[in-house]
């Protein structure tokens, strides 16, 4: 029997929504406070402490009130920013997708990595002593392994290893394994340090920060297998977000960290506890990565099911993305695909 354990807190969000509703009868229409969403990658407390110093100076910079919530669920991330109780946030690339698309969301910013490196990659990870050496050896399917994915909004943590491994062969982590966990990089990656788990994705940010932080897993866990480099992540907002707000927003977030002197190597030092350099321009173009892994995935589905009618739809969708994607690349003097 499969068993599912997830560590989202849709409680969370409902608590947001409600009291967000009664903030705005209370205070009108007036908008001095910002309520920015966080995806929790690891322990919301831990979040917290490592983001407290960038929201205060995000208060003081812009002169607004600046609200966080923090949370392991991409989907309360989406939603909350679609009933409009969220005003901006940081998302993975597939939940940065969902909220442009479901939320009235547009990327505005991306941030960069502070080594330099323009990416990060999907990993799996196993205990170091694991006998677990290749891809092969982890999916001999005869449901003896426990095995942990992401979130199902997570780019690293389940989009790109089902495109990049489990598709194409052939493999449905449901019916390969003994059980799939469902948790959020750190503790995953926890749970194979400690091997509770034979082997989980995860992704190389993550096992960064683990070793900058000392804290030891890193170095009890061995990878087998990464993907392409992944693109950053987006910084969202509303698009329908006042535009006072907006530049005072975009002001910050790209100039947060520049510069030289002891108040820009402060505010490095404060992005490099969350492995972020500092952030960049970008917009909706940003996901289009993501939009071709999903239609590549789609396509593997399809393909499974038999269905010529399915299998062409998705084939097309896939032949107009990449299309799209050469085209921006072309335009920008940059490569077309990731894979």
């Amino acid at each position: 029997m499969i068993i599912r354990r997830s560590l989202m807190v849709l409680g969370a969000a409902a608590a947001l929504l409600l009291s967000g509703c009664g903030e705005k009868a209370a205070t009108g229409a007036a908008k001095d406070t910002i309520n920015f969403s966080i995806l929790s990658t690891e322990s919301a407390q831990n979040m917290e402490s490592y983001w407290n110093p960038v929201l205060a100076d995000m208060e003081r910079e812009t002169g607004l009130k600046v609200k966080p919530f923090f949370s392991s669920n991409y989907s309360a991330l989406i939603e909350a920013m679609r009933f409009k109780q969220t005003d901006l946030g940081w998302f993975s690339n597939q939940s940065g997708l969902e909220a442009v698309r479901r939320s009235n969301g547009e990327v505005f910013a991306r941030t960069f990595d502070p080594s330099g490196t323009d990416g990060y990659k999907s990993v799996i990870i196993v205990p170091i002593d694991s006998k677990i050496r290749t891809l092969d050896d982890l999916f001999k399917c005869d449901r003896t392994l426990n095995f942990g994915m992401g979130d199902k909004k997570s780019t690293s943590g389940t989009l790109v290893p089902m495109v990049e491994v489990f598709l194409p062969r052939g493999v449905k982590p449901e019916t390969c394994f003994k059980t799939v966990l469902s948790a959020n990089h750190q503790a995953n990656l926890f749970a194979v340090a400690n091997r509770r788990l034979d082997a989980s994705t995860n992704n190389s940010t993550a096992l960064a920060l683990n070793r900058a932080r000392q804290e030891g897993q890193a170095e009890r866990v061995r990878v087998i297998w990464e993907s392409p480099t992944l693109p950053e992540d987006p910084v969202v907002w509303r698009k329908d977000l006042d535009p006072a707000v907006k530049e005072k927003l975009r002001q910050f977030f790209l100039t947060y960290g520049q510069g030289t002197g002891p108040e820009a190597a402060r505010q490095r030092a404060n992005l490099a506890k969350i492995s972020i350099g500092g952030f960049k321009p970008a917009d909706d173009s940003h996901l289009m990565p993501v939009r071709e892994w999903e239609a590549a995935e789609n396509l593997g589905l399809a393909e499974a099911t038999g269905d010529a009618g399915k299998i062409a739809e998705a084939r097309a969708a896939l032949a107009a993305i990449r299309a799209q994607r050469a085209a921006l690349a072309s335009k920008a003097g940059a490569p077309a695909t990731v894979n």
